[in-house]
């Protein structure tokens, strides 16, 4: 399979037999444009030479009409609702962005506020909804961390093995109040080897390696990086590695096994990460995850299955290596164990498809701050002879019935979900109706009904400014939205809107305490959230590779504004941006990409609206691509968090070898 030069989509012009070949097209648009006479005489005659050597054999080729098939893009959830696509290898490949995070910024849906730079801790929430109410899946599977959202985009992937990225709205049961996004590895190739390095200001290293073998319907895809700086400013500093693995193996008889697993450790320091009167915060985090599903179709019948394990450790200091701290003072120590399990069954009759599935989520922290008192405190590994004091955990039981129905140019889903935690039981909801208006039009809408547990830090975070709250309950949504799509060639273009009803939000509210002012976590703020988000891209052939414009408008008000909260009003009001890729001469490309963001301000936060620009040269001859980059071009200053200054001007080089 290779892209077709005319159509710009990817096209089968040779038939491989091989095991892996029906996974090169899965969520593509594929065209069948040339096959070759001897599988037409191999297909139209099966039943005379089946079992006999394929002795035929022709070198003419025969064209024939091109037939397109599109392959829906199936929620990897409990969800009915189709994916939206935020990033495409195929697309974006050489885009400035060297990270997760800053491609994700760029998208109209998604709310990406980072305190450094490269990606060494950012907050990802999706439509208003704020980083614990988001939900973070790697190949399908949920590895959202239960102590706090700060530490679910912890996953150890670099972008160079990220096939694709997507938004998944409509999620049922416990966990995505405001949706999910998924980020799913692929090999560049087949069979392949990859290394890249490469340097800049700052005293930026970075250096990656991977690569993918497939034989006989197993594929193994591996990689590893390092990148590392000295901080843009004082304490900025920051040293983290990635390993990760993914394994696929395919059988007629066995069925698909996908598994995966990898680990990640950072440390950085934290100039005011989290409260800007301590500029000498540091933060060290290990993750660890693993996870198996299995696929197997027999007849009318699939059954799918999987589990997985994510282990977080966390040591946060105020002081950094406890320079300047009082006497008595101890670093936070957190360990969370986060484990997963399920199984679900479909069925394929005349009234469309039937699926009925379960799962299961385990929590628990230890923890020297969070969680309730132990009657027997454990020493802390590695913890200079600390002790673990607190510990909580809880079960977390969904159970779900769907339905998907295909009426000519109407296509209906919905869902039903019961889910039973340590908070009672809650049932939830979820329709989506997709209609066919032209041959390149579509309409859809969906409604949704969605909760999320209080974290624990939510639960029992107290400091000399924050007083956590035990008896808090879960939060819940409801959200509409409406949307409609063109897509001719290619050309594509979409425009949404969404009303968001959200009750018994988790919020902190300034509290009056025989101490001074505090920020309680409490649960008194109703939200009523619109928005409005617009997309077209068109991909070109010869000297324009691709052109994407989108813009994203939201507005979000409380339903009483008795009580002054710290979060709830505090979004991205704006956001445009554009996307150009270019391709000069002889291997030589460009990408351009520019941004602008304009923030809600509210009665804690003032922000100022910015520009960014970004922008990668890059020039490709045989097996070497050597880039330069430079990211906020233009050098502006911005904050995504008061008083936390964001990188200025950033430029890079690098060298990347591919086998």
């Amino acid at each position: 399979m290779k892209k077709c030069s005319k159509s710009g989509i990817r096209c089968f012009t040779r038939w491989s037999r091989k095991g892996y070949g029906a996974f090169a097209s899965l969520g593509k648009v594929v065209k069948i444009g040339v096959l070759s006479l001897s599988m037409c005489i191999i297909t139209l005659n099966a039943k005379s030479v089946s079992a006999q050597p394929d002795t035929l054999r022709f070198e003419r080729e025969m064209t024939i009409e091109a037939l397109q098939v599109t392959a829906e893009r199936l929620n990897p959830t409990r969800g009915v609702v189709t994916p939206t696509a935020v990033y495409s290898r195929d697309t974006l490949g050489i885009a400035p962005q060297q990270t997760i995070e800053s491609v994700l910024r760029l998208n109209p849906a998604i709310d990406v506020r980072e305190r450094g730079g490269k990606g060494v801790q950012a907050d990802i929430s999706l439509r208003g909804g704020t980083y614990d109410q988001t939900m973070v899946l790697l190949n399908g599977i949920d590895f959202t961390d239960a102590r706090t959202g700060h530490q679910s985009h912890s996953l150890p992937v670099d972008i160079d093995i990220i096939g694709s990225i997507d938004i998944i709205q409509g999620l049922t049961g416990i966990g995505a109040y405001a949706g999910a996004v998924n980020m799913v590895t692929t090999p560049l190739r087949p069979n392949y080897m990859r290394t890249e390095i490469a340097g800049g200001a700052y005293g930026y290293l970075y250096s990656n390696i991977s690569g993918a073998i497939t034989r006989n319907g197993l594929s193994v895809l591996a990689a590893g990086s390092v990148r590392r700086s000295d901080g843009y400013i004082q304490n900025t500093d920051f040293n983290n590695t990635n390993l990760f693995t993914r394994i696929t193996y395919a059988s007629a008889s066995a069925g698909l096994f996908d598994m995966q697993a990898g680990y990640q450790r950072r440390d950085f320091g934290s100039n005011g990460f989290y409260t800007l009167a301590f500029p000498d915060q540091f933060e060290h985090t290990e993750t660890t995850l693993a996870s198996v599903k299995w696929n197997r179709s027999f007849g009318r019948f699939t059954l799918n299955a999987n589990m997985s394990y994510r282990k977080n450790d966390d040591r946060y200091e105020l002081y950094r290596g406890g320079k300047g701290a009082p006497e008595g003072w101890r670093p936070n120590y957190h360990t969370t164990d986060n484990a997963g399990a399920g199984i679900s069954a479909a069925y394929r009759w005349v009234a469309g498809e039937t699926s009925v599935g379960a799962d299961y989520k385990y929590n628990h922290i230890y923890s020297n701050v969070l969680g309730e008192a132990m009657a027997h405190p454990i020493p802390i590994p590695g913890g200079n002879g600390f002790f673990y004091t607190h510990e909580k955990d809880r079960n977390i039981v969904n159970g779900w019935l769907s339905h998907r129905v295909r009426l000519g140019g109407t296509a209906l889903a919905g869902s039903v979900n019961l889910a039973g935690s340590p908070y009672g039981t809650f049932p939830s909801w979820s329709l989506a109706l997709t209609q066919r208006l032209a041959e390149h039009w579509s309409a859809d809408a969906n409604a949704t009904r969605s909760m999320r547990l209080p974290t624990f830090t939510d639960l029992y975070y107290t400091n000399a400014t924050h007083i956590g709250n035990p008896n808090l309950k879960p939060e819940h949504a409801t959200t509409y939205q409406l949307g409609t799509r063109y897509t001719q060639d290619r050309f594509r273009a979409g425009v949404a809107g969404y009303y968001r009803h959200g009750k018994d939000i988790i919020d902190y509210v300034q509290t009056e305490t025989p101490e001074g002012m505090k920020w309680k976590s409490t649960q008194l703020t109703e939200l009523n959230t619109y928005g409005v988000e617009a997309q077209a891209s068109y991909r070109g052939r010869k000297f324009l590779r691709h052109i994407t414009v989108s813009y994203g408008w939201m507005s979000s008000s409380k339903a009483s504004d008795a009580y002054l909260t710290k979060y709830a009003l505090d979004y991205m009001k704006h956001k445009v941006a554009a996307q150009c890729g270019i391709n000069i001469w002889n291997g030589l490309s460009a990408e351009v990409t520019a941004s602008w963001y304009c923030r809600n301000n509210t009665s804690t936060a003032t922000y100022t609206p910015y520009w960014l620009l970004d922008a990668r040269l890059q020039w490709n001859r045989g097996l070497f691509t050597v880039y330069a980059e430079a990211t906020n071009l233009l050098d502006t200053e911005y904050y995504d968090f008061v008083g936390l200054r964001q990188p200025p001007r950033w430029i890079t080089t690098g060298i990347v070898l591919t086998l």
